[in-house]
């Protein structure tokens, strides 16, 4: 693919996220098909040419073509981006795979793990084996912000230079940077141990708890994405990146996330369900947290915080005590 070269690109998945990067593929002049798996849902799209349930104020550019048809939306399309939420990666990517055109791209845009503690990656490399290039898309990345064209950046990371390089020039906006990167495994626990310790900063806020306990969290929280990605093989240097704490950064801070939200939610003791109903949108670090704290078990990397998030949002655990448990561990050297 040739800079400035014009594509076919199929977006599987319109919520928010996917809604976002529609518009920023549109707005690069490529053929952008929006894929939902509910024909109404898609036909609302089509009709009213904006995302109002997800993404409102952002009407869609003439390229940009709703579809509740998952076959019409790959058909032919040169890339395939999946931003469905990580628990649905598997059954969308098992739907398109024979569908897909050879050799097209897979942007993986989900951030998170499935229930059996499996990144999107190892899900697409299961199904499509290595016949088609796989990239991750990640960084500090809020859906509305990317959609209003706020400057911002994110990093393609795959062990495929090549496909690293295509995936550039494809998003890339004079307000979309995009960086590239081969270390694709760390991208992806980078963006889905994030959410987690979003969480956690949201009920750090929600307890009024200060700037104080929440940079605590954060940097404890940090060191723990940092140890299970090298245990999982992942170059320590890219949590220290846009996919680290670059994402952290805006998640963990910010109230459009929705991972802050539910951790507020937490602190104010209402029940999850409630909080979940409420956002109307998948909060990916609620699944992730459990299947994480198990692959972290299994892989012999201690990460506390996202435990005591996984207690918090399982068990019924009290906040307070969760932070009082938290402070109170034997003492250790940083």
């Amino acid at each position: 693919m040739t800079s400035g070269e014009k594509k076919v690109v199929a977006v599987m998945g319109a919520g928010s996220w996917g809604t976002a990067l529609g518009l920023l593929l549109a707005a690069g002049g490529h053929e952008t098909r929006l894929w939902d798996r509910t024909p109404p849902f898609a036909a609302v799209l089509a009709s009213d040419r904006e995302n109002r349930r997800y993404l409102p104020g952002f009407p869609f550019p003439k390229n940009i073509l709703p579809t509740a048809v998952a076959a019409v939306a790959v058909g032919g399309a040169d890339c395939v981006v999946i931003a469905v939420p990580s628990h649905g990666v598997r059954s969308v990517l098992a739907e398109v795979a024979k569908r897909l055109k050879p050799g097209a791209d897979i942007v993986l845009a989900a951030k998170g793990m499935d229930s059996s503690g499996l990144f999107p990656s190892e899900i697409a490399t299961e199904i499509l084996g290595d016949s088609f290039p796989i990239t991750a898309l990640s960084g500090p990345n809020l859906a509305v912000e990317v959609a209003r064209g706020v400057p911002t950046a994110a990093v393609a990371a795959s062990p495929d230079a090549d496909a690293t390089e295509r995936i550039v020039d494809l998003f890339s906006r004079p307000a979309f940077r995009v960086y590239t990167g081969s270390d694709r495994m760390g991208v992806e626990i980078g963006g889905a141990v994030k959410n987690v310790l979003a969480i956690a900063a949201g009920v750090s806020d929600g307890l009024g708890y200060g700037d104080n306990t929440k940079a605590a969290l954060l940097t404890r929280g940090l060191a723990e994405m940092a140890r299970l990605g090298v245990a999982s093989g992942a170059n320590v240097e890219t949590f220290y990146g846009l996919a680290g704490v670059g994402d952290l950064m805006a998640t963990a801070a910010s109230r459009l996330s929705r991972n802050w939200r539910v951790g507020e939610g937490i602190a104010k003791g209402e029940p999850l369900q409630t909080i979940l109903a409420r956002l109307g949108q998948v909060a990916e670090g609620v699944p992730t947290a459990k299947a994480l704290v198990a692959v972290a078990e299994a892989r012999g990397v201690e990460m506390p915080v996202c435990s005591v998030v996984a207690s918090l949002l399982f068990t019924g655990e009290s906040p307070i005590a969760a932070v009082a448990a938290l402070l109170n561990r034997s003492r250790k050297g940083e």
